[in-house]
């Protein structure tokens, strides 16, 4: 959510809200029973858009115009049998908001279907006159109506399935006694039974995941409660160790409020900007605390798909150098969208005598205090690098290739995220977050980027008259689709921008440079830029690429484009049925590795249940 979506000063009509909301949710529900795609479209004004997330069509699915969200609706309703649609009691009450410049009425609601409990949301755009009042008469007038719904339509409508009944997630009323170890497991306690659980000893587990960061912890507690046996793998001798092993001044860059895992939320005495090595303990804590099976020390060799036995045939390389092979029916590619460094050829840098790091190596700048740098990349981890060695009194200059984005973390780049300072709790404004389809979302960071500029104008005017290229994204949607599309090619600015303007880290652009020499960069008019340092801040390959390492081309070519935008809009193969059977991806910061690790894991065991197939 963006900047311009807020709430709307609070006024004394929660009775008219509610009456107009489940007026509209019982109208809905009628058209829909009655499969009358007409009825439904006439519900919604001629540019709506629906989103549904597994509820209706088992996918991550946009839906654009009120005719095709009628036939939509009606063409599922006889498998997905939807009903009892009604205003969620225990969430965020229907309410005035201004959402991408629009003026709505926003209401959570629930509903069921033939398999389980289902969430969304439902904007509403009042007509050219008032709604009615309870009385039909005095200043809302409209009295001539017959139902409060026609004083309104649908312009946002978003369906997610929740939960499948009968295998309800194991918290709240749900929650295991934990007295009855000894009778159930002939005398075994808890920790005698975690012991046995985590060493599979005796049979492989149902999910491979593929690295517990964010993404892999997420999805494997999201398993873990709605009881998939999983096991997650990690490289590194810690859980958190894919963090702590950065460089040494990284912090989280989005603030605390929208990052927690989960069902464990960070302590509230936990800094805004969680620093790396706190969260790679936090990381630690978590999986414990969750119960996550997990080998460190031990990495994904390679696989292959056994269509007979519809399962994988997994190499696991252990901590003793060991191998194991296990046979999964799902793996998870939870590696993150930077998980193979890019390492671009660049003229000359063979010839180069000081020391080359890709950032993925690079710790901190102590080494080189009082000597000199040249950091290739203007991306947020190059610039967090050139601020590092800065700090050790590194005479540093960063070296821009392409056109950057560049935003501030304070005040700009929390904009996006002003949903969650709006007052609803986490989970609602989770729900909020997946309510957009692809153009809205578009538009959202248009207006934000808009607003960021405005904002970081006079860092950006600094940054043009020393020569730095800056851009505000394709479309111009910021840093934000940027990530999306291509995981790259944006700062969240922490003050080296201040820094570059001041003259204190140089700059220099790659076209200047001739080739790289012995003493550092010799540019093409015949000077030299010495350094003991080059750090290649230039990103890393795409997932595509690791999957074909792992799995092979033939598998890679099947799948295609993991991550960045397909053809729906929707982000490509993540978190959702891929081409190959069995095979998923999940990635992204906290908050999307929060939200949807429950509709992936909720897909796993719609396939294990025997609800969907395999295949997409």
């Amino acid at each position: 959510m963006n900047v311009i979506d807020k709430p709307v000063s609070a006024r004394p009509d929660a009775v008219s809200l509610d009456r107009l909301a489940s007026s509209w949710l019982e109208a809905f529900e009628a058209a829909l029973s009655a499969g009358d795609a007409k009825a439904i479209a006439a519900l919604f004004q001629a540019d709506s858009h629906w989103r549904d997330i597994l509820a209706f069509t088992w996918h991550l699915t946009p839906t654009i115009g009120a005719a095709n969200i009628g036939a939509g609706l009606a063409a599922r309703q006889l498998q997905t049998k939807a009903r009892d649609f009604h205003i969620a009691n225990d969430r965020t009450p229907p309410r005035r908001v201004r959402r991408l410049g629009q003026d709505v009425i926003e209401v959570l609601f629930e509903f069921e279907t033939a398999v389980g409990r289902g969430n969304g949301v439902l904007r509403l755009v009042p007509l050219a006159a008032p709604v009615a009042g309870p009385s039909g008469r005095g200043p809302e007038g409209m009295g001539h109506l017959k139902a409060p719904h026609e004083a309104v339509k649908a312009w946002v409508f978003s369906t997610a399935l929740e939960e499948l009944r009968g295998h309800e997630e194991k918290v709240g009323k749900h929650r295991p006694t934990g007295a009855a170890f000894s009778r159930n497991f002939g005398g075994e306690n808890w920790a005698d039974m975690r012991k046995r659980l985590e060493g599979y000893a005796d049979r492989d587990p149902a999910v491979l995941v593929i690295g517990a960061g964010q993404s892999g912890l997420a999805i494997a507690a999201r398993l873990n409660q709605i009881g998939v046996d999983t096991l997650v793998v990690e490289k590194w001798a810690r859980i958190g160790d894919n963090w702590r092993m950065r460089y040494h001044s990284l912090a989280l860059h989005n603030s605390i409020e929208v990052d927690h895992l989960p069902y464990m939320p960070f302590p509230p005495t936990y800094p805004k900007y969680v620093p790396k090595d706190q969260l790679g303990d936090w990381f630690e804590i978590y999986a414990r605390a969750m119960e996550i099976n997990c080998w460190t020390s031990t990495e994904f060799v390679a696989g292959s798909w056994d269509a007979a036995a519809k399962c994988w045939t997994a190499r696991l390389k252990l901590a003793d150098g060991g191998e194991r092979i296990m046979r999964p029916r799902h793996i998870v590619f939870a590696n993150g969208v930077s998980s193979v460094p890019f390492v671009p050829k660049l003229p000359g840098l063979d010839t180069f005598k000081g020391d080359v790091l890709h950032s993925e190596g690079f710790n901190n700048g102590e080494p080189w205090k009082g000597r000199k740098a040249l950091v290739i990349g203007t991306g947020t981890s190059g610039n967090d690098i050139v601020l590092d060695l800065h700090s050790w009194d590194v005479a540093t200059t960063i070296v821009q290739r392409g056109s950057t984005t560049v935003v501030s973390i304070d005040p700009s780049a929390k904009l996006n995220y002003a949903l969650y300072e709006e007052g609803p709790p986490l989970d609602d404004c989770d729900l909020i977050a997946t309510s957009g389809t692809p153009p809205l979302l578009v538009k959202g960071y248009q207006l934000s980027m808009k607003r960021m500029a405005e904002l970081d104008k006079d860092m950006i005017e600094g940054l043009k008259r020393i020569g730095f290229k800056y851009d505000i994204g394709e479309d111009d949607t910021g840093h934000q689709m940027k990530y999306r599309r291509r995981g790259g090619g944006y700062n969240l600015d922490a003050g080296s921008s201040a820094l570059m303007i001041k003259g204190e880290i140089g700059l220099l652009q790659y076209e200047a440079i001739e080739r790289f020499c012995a003493a550092g960069a010799l540019l093409k008019d015949g000077t030299t830029v010495p350094a003991d340092l080059i750090v290649l801040a230039t990103g890393y390959a795409p997932q595509s690429e690791l999957v074909q390492r792992a799995l092979g081309p033939e598998i890679a070519a099947k799948v295609g484009q993991v991550w960045g935008i397909g053809a729906d809009g929707e982000m490509a193969n993540m978190f959702k049925r891929t081409a190959q059977d069995g095979l998923w991806f999940i990635a992204g910061g906290l908050p999307q590795c929060r939200i949807y690790s429950k509709y992936l894991a909720l897909q796993i065991k719609a396939i294990e249940e025997g609800m969907i197939g395999l295949q997409r």
